[in-house]
């Protein structure tokens, strides 16, 4: 041993040597810090139990199966659209060539049951189908193209919404062929833990032109999906009895299967129904209330057709009520939207509507948690706004899409650029996998964005403090302290006041965050329904101070529209913190979701007009202003 090893191995033993005491402590110690080790593991990752990752996805695609999508133009069927989502640059109808941001992490083709893929054969000229004087009237003027073409599918549209349905279109051996080749399309391109194809359709209940539709979503592999058709309205516009259908699914196969309502911005007042079902005239009741909370979990509460959060005149004081809002009319514009009406088409009015209905009939038919999709029609799941390819294949990128028409009637009209690049369905699952995804829908634990893939965590408990704001690891947290997303508080230990940890990162792509709020919903002692915007954490908190009604300075705005940019010098990359009640009372019925809101960022027509060169109408919105929707967490005394 050399000089320079002889010192070394002294020096390492010298703090054993002269400290044998500390030395004997420390060995206890670290026994039961052995014990504690043995039950967690050093990793704070090993042996979770809870989600940890968020898996983004549409529910709410159609591809040239639809009638709809495919006699506006749409070519491209299911494979098309999973190549897409799943990552892969393909060709859209009109050749330009497209790509995901980046890829999502599952996708439902849900394309309209109603004649599933007639459309494909009525522009061929199936012989068979061209015996009918009305379908071979829709092959000509659809063939000829142009605004003949689009009055045709108008007529298809209508007539489907109608009732009046061409027999020849009803036919079920032609159903299973192609409903059988949807789910084969679907198996060969579901790959568990990487991309997850979720077997789907949209059920499209439109009697009179009101938009009753709804999205039905399968947990099961293409097996058990195949032995049913899919339910169609050939049978029967009443959400009651899809219901039926999907019961007796679930007791023929022994799978699962859940439904989410489209948004209701189109339905003319009769989407969240509180005293008479639409359907049927008749007065709603306990079993209506049951069965609709058991299979519809859900809502998609912000798409392509406008946001369904909130409305200016349903709540006044709330100065992010106005986005992207649909008011015209219903589905077909046959007849206009009235205010009235509003109040039983919005996601917020809904959950305050269920409080009350919860307190009547002992249900709440409205405690669903909330999803963003597309319903582009195009079998391309784009919501970035950069990225932007319309509604159905008329709408894909041109230099004067903005002022097309998507649709009209008798004079009244929406206008291409009135549609809204939105959105997207993050999902907190275990895994990548049909079931953890089915099985985080049917919890719950699932919000919505307007396009962006905003990180957001929303946890309420009764013990939440200012410290656990600073956890980086807020999960945990959350978790062994309360109820995610979704969840339920149930009658207020004595003295306690509901807390809620709620956290928010940016889209990496995306605008910095400008607030995280909270909106309540309550139900008084007379019966009577209210709601609250509180701003709970937001940017630059020393300098933008908050009033005595608890409004804060606007966040400002960097957008350069005519280069369609913007800098994130304003705002913040993360955004956490700790809110309690001030308002509560135990006696009191409530609901809570957070709102993120992005500062302003371009609107896909400021993109169009740099792109293009051209100039937008004037009424169209230029910047956007996006967020995200949690899933309520509901207090019941």
């Amino acid at each position: 041993m050399n000089k320079y090893q002889f010192l070394t191995t002294t020096l390492l033993f010298i703090p054993f040597l002269v400290m044998g005491q500390q030395v004997g402590e420390m060995t206890m110690d670290m026994k039961e810090g052995e014990k504690i080790h043995q039950k967690r593991g050093y990793s704070p990752y090993a042996g979770r139990y809870f989600p940890t990752q968020v898996f983004w996805g549409d529910t709410h695609l159609h591809t040239s199966n639809s009638l709809d999508a495919r006699a506006f133009g749409t070519v491209l069927g299911p494979e098309e659209a999973y190549r897409l989502a799943r990552g892969e640059e393909i060709t859209a109808t009109h050749g330009e060539k497209i790509k995901l941001s980046r890829p999502l992490d599952w996708l439902v083709v849900a394309d309209h049951s109603d004649g599933m893929g007639a459309m494909n054969e009525i522009i061929k000229g199936d012989p068979n189908l061209m015996s009918d004087a009305t379908v071979k009237d829709w092959h000509e003027r659809i063939n000829q193209g142009g605004k003949e073409a689009l009055m045709a599918t108008m007529d298809v549209i209508n007539s489907f919404a109608l009732g009046n349905i061409p027999k020849v279109l009803i036919d079920e051996d032609f159903a299973q062929t192609v409903w059988d080749r949807y789910i084969k399309t679907a198996e060969k391109y579901n790959d568990p833990g990487r991309f997850t194809t979720i077997i789907g359709y949209e059920w499209t209940s439109t009697e009179n032109g009101n938009n009753l539709h709804r999205n039905v979503l399968y947990r099961d592999n293409g097996d058990l999906a195949r032995q049913m058709l899919p339910y169609t309205t050939t049978e029967s516009f009443n959400p009651e009895d899809l219901w039926k259908w999907m019961e007796q699914y679930e007791l023929k196969t022994k799978g699962n299967v859940l439904a989410l309502a489209h948004n209701g911005n189109l339905s003319n007042g009769i989407m969240f129904p509180v005293e008479v079902n639409p359907a049927t005239g008749k007065p709603l009741d306990a079993d209506y209330m049951k069965d609709r909370i058991k299979w519809e979990p859900l809502y998609e509460i912000t798409q392509i057709k406008g946001d369904g959060e909130a409305h200016p005149l349903l709540s006044p004081n709330d100065e992010f009520a106005d986005y992207e809002n649909w008011e015209k009319g219903n589905l077909n514009l046959s007849v206009a939207k009235t205010d009235d009406m509003l109040q039983y088409e919005y996601a917020r009015e809904a959950l305050k509507n269920g409080l009350k209905m919860e307190a009547k009939f002992g249900t709440n038919p409205y405690k669903f948690g909330v999803v963003g999709s597309t319903d582009s029609h195009t079998s391309l799941a784009t919501a970035e706004e950069d990225n932007f390819f319309g509604k159905h294949s008329g709408n894909e990128p041109s230099a004067h899409r903005a002022t097309g028409i998507v649709g009209e009637f008798e004079g009244n009209k929406i206008f291409d650029w009135e549609l809204v690049a939105s959105g997207y369905a993050g999902v907190w699952a275990t895994e990548n996998t049909r079931e953890a995804i089915f099985d985080a829908m049917a919890r719950k634990e699932v919000y919505a964005t307007t396009g962006p893939r905003i990180l957001v965590r929303f946890f309420g408990g009764w013990d939440f403090d200012s410290s656990d704001a600073k956890n980086r690891l807020p999960a945990e947290t959350g978790y062994s302290k309360g109820v995610p997303m979704g969840g339920d508080l149930y009658k207020a230990p004595k003295g306690k006041v509901p807390t809620f940890l709620v956290g928010a990162l940016k889209d990496p792509y995306g605008g910095n965050l400008d607030r995280i709020q909270i909106i309540k919903g309550w139900l008084d002692k007379s019966g009577k329904t209210h709601e609250k915007v509180y701003n709970v954490v937001w940017s630059d908190m020393d300098m933008r101070k908050a009033d005595k009604n608890g409004k804060i300075p606007d966040v400002g705005n960097t957008v350069d529209v005519a280069n369609a940019t913007w800098s994130n010098t304003i705002g913040r990359a993360e955004l956490i913190s700790v809110w309690k009640d001030p308002d509560f009372d135990p006696k009191q019925r409530a609901f809570y979701y957070a709102r993120v809101i992005e500062i302003p960022t371009p609107r896909w027509t400021a993109y169009d007009a740099k792109r293009f060169g051209v100039e937008m109408p004037k009424e169209s919105p230029m910047t956007t202003t996006e967020r995200a929707y949690t899933s309520p967490i509901w207090y019941t005394p």
